[in-house]
């Protein structure tokens, strides 16, 4: 899968890793990332042919979240989960970060109405011509 302590030298593309590692579904949306500047090797933007090994520091922001990790291995090829969660560890901080966002966006959604069931149909239009500005 990925090469070890015998090759310490061993660098790959940074969309290659990104997408090996699991954090992008394909290379193209990894590129795109790292295109859009949600991506960071050792606090500088990086391009993504930017060639990355261990001990390197990555910064990938998807949405709200945040992850901050340091590369532990590297890959060429996309293999199991498991083995792709060896390839990276992530700092305790970047968890902290992860678990807060994630507790605020449950407390968020614990005050979203949500009704028990679907409108039926007069209720449906009712709702339109409320969002449209229409009267009765």
């Amino acid at each position: 899968m990925g090469h070890r302590d015998d090759q310490p030298t061993a660098k790959v593309r940074l969309d290659r890793w990104l997408w090996a590692a699991r954090f992008f579904k394909t290379r193209r949306l990894a590129v795109e990332a790292i295109k859009g500047g949600k991506v960071e090797v050792d606090g500088v933007n990086a391009k993504p042919a930017r060639e990355v090994g261990a001990g390197n520091r990555v910064r990938v922001r998807k949405g709200a979240i945040t992850f901050e990790v340091v590369v532990r291995d590297v890959a060429n090829q996309r293999g199991p989960a498991k083995v792709a969660q060896q390839l990276y560890e992530e700092t305790p901080e970047s968890v902290a970060a992860r678990e807060k966002v994630r507790e605020q966006q449950r407390m968020n959604a614990a005050f979203v109405p949500r009704p028990d069931h679907r409108p039926d149909k007069r209720s449906r239009r009712q709702l339109a011509r409320v969002k449209r500005g229409g009267g009765e």
